[in-house]
């Protein structure tokens, strides 16, 4: 049977166009929309009509690298399965690597909002979404940070779906589906697309094109789904026993393979860059060179893996040492994030595999955690 999917964007589904075809089921009085289907050629027309709702962002080349951007059309857009998601994650477009918070002068402080504009942000993977709900967790509750709110309540997502790669982990994270966090969701079978509605933004936005889309889904798609899960869910090479991490991190608090990973480390902050849940950032007041009255406060990503991350006056550093801020971080990845939130603060996107130059990530750590062995060289 088809997956049916909770609408989870709003506590309630307000209908906006009551002369649609389309129809709202409830069951328990929640509200659930069926899963309806696309055909291929329908697509770059659809995403098109969708700069009703904000400005299109999307995996586009620039310069060789595949990056989220701004487009001007969606033929710039890089939608294909096959394709690696970009290296610094979406988490950019809700918590930007740099930008001003407020200004100042001696009559008070001004928020500066000047970045929030309604945004719709397409080929966003199940992964990277997972990892956007595991933002919220840390920004939208008290005190809730108003910028993150901000641009996140203006930005729509377009989810779809993606093939693993030989770094990839979120099978082992439950993140490779999603079932909340989006507006719409795309699931690419090849011949079609089955399309999931996750709100009531996302049934407005079907309601543009409307004639696109198909209620009734056979039962030969469904069974085209179940085999694409099956064929995918093969594909994986990487495993991590995330349930257990949270123990054998509390029972390898003292392990020396810490210190072997510190002498290779370089303490370059590649891992927290290109981490979907990494959030810390620095704030700095840059005071106007003509007025030392004004000014204005930035703040900028930081990263707990460089050195001066934990100094404080008097000179002291509370993780002077590279194996403790290996341990900080990963204790955060693997154990204290899931302890708080309920889910692990890794969401298996195989980001850490892929860029950091001495091979210490997720799976290595964990690997030499479990086994109590250091890697092969």
């Amino acid at each position: 049977m088809i997956r049916i999917n909770r609408v989870s964007r709003e506590k309630a589904l307000t209908v906006r166009s009551p002369k649609s075809s389309f129809h709202i089921a409830k069951l328990n009085g929640v509200s659930y929309m069926r899963i309806l289907k696309m055909q291929p050629k329908f697509l770059d027309v659809f995403l098109e009509s969708l700069e009703k709702f904000g400005a299109l962002y999307g995996p586009v080349q620039r310069d060789g690298v595949l990056k989220y951007d701004r487009v001007e059309n969606v033929s710039e857009l890089d939608l294909s399965d096959d394709q690696h998601h970009p290296m610094i994650p979406v988490k950019k477009l809700f918590n930007p690597k740099q930008f001003t918070m407020l200004h100042f002068n001696e009559k008070g402080f001004y928020p500066d909002y000047s970045m929030i504009e309604k945004r719709v942000i397409i080929g966003v993977h199940p992964c990277e979404i997972n990892g956007v709900l595991r933002l919220d967790e840390i920004f939208l509750n008290d005190p809730i940070d108003p910028y993150y709110a901000g641009l996140r309540e203006n930005s729509a997502i377009i989810g779809f779906s993606c093939w693993p790669k030989e770094s990839s982990l979120c099978r082992s994270a439950g993140t490779d589906i999603v079932d909340e966090g989006f507006d719409l969701f795309f699931m690419n079978l090849e011949e079609f697309y089955l399309v999931w509605v996750g709100s009531s933004l996302g049934y407005d936005m079907i309601h543009e094109r409307e004639d696109f889309f198909e209620q009734d889904v056979s039962h030969e798609d469904i069974q085209k789904y179940i085999e694409w899960r099956e064929k995918r869910n093969k594909v994986f090479k990487l495993d991590i026993d995330f349930g257990s991490m949270p123990d054998i991190m509390e029972l390898s608090h003292n392990s020396e393979i810490w210190k072997y990973f510190a002498e290779k480390c370089l303490s370059c902050g590649q891992c927290t860059m290109v981490c979907p849940t990494c959030n810390c950032y620095n704030v700095s007041d840059v005071f106007d060179v003509t007025n030392e009255t004004t000014g204005r406060r930035e703040r900028t990503w930081d990263s707990c893996m460089f050195v001066d991350y934990s100094l404080v006056a008097g000179g002291h550093n509370f993780r002077g040492d590279r194996a403790d801020r290996l341990k900080l971080w990963y204790t955060h990845k693997l154990k204290s994030f899931g302890s708080e939130y309920g889910r692990p603060g890794c969401i298996g996107c195989g980001r850490c595999v892929d860029t950091c130059p001495v091979d210490i990530n997720v799976v290595t750590v964990s690997q030499a955690l479990v086994s109590g062995e250091v890697p092969k060289q």
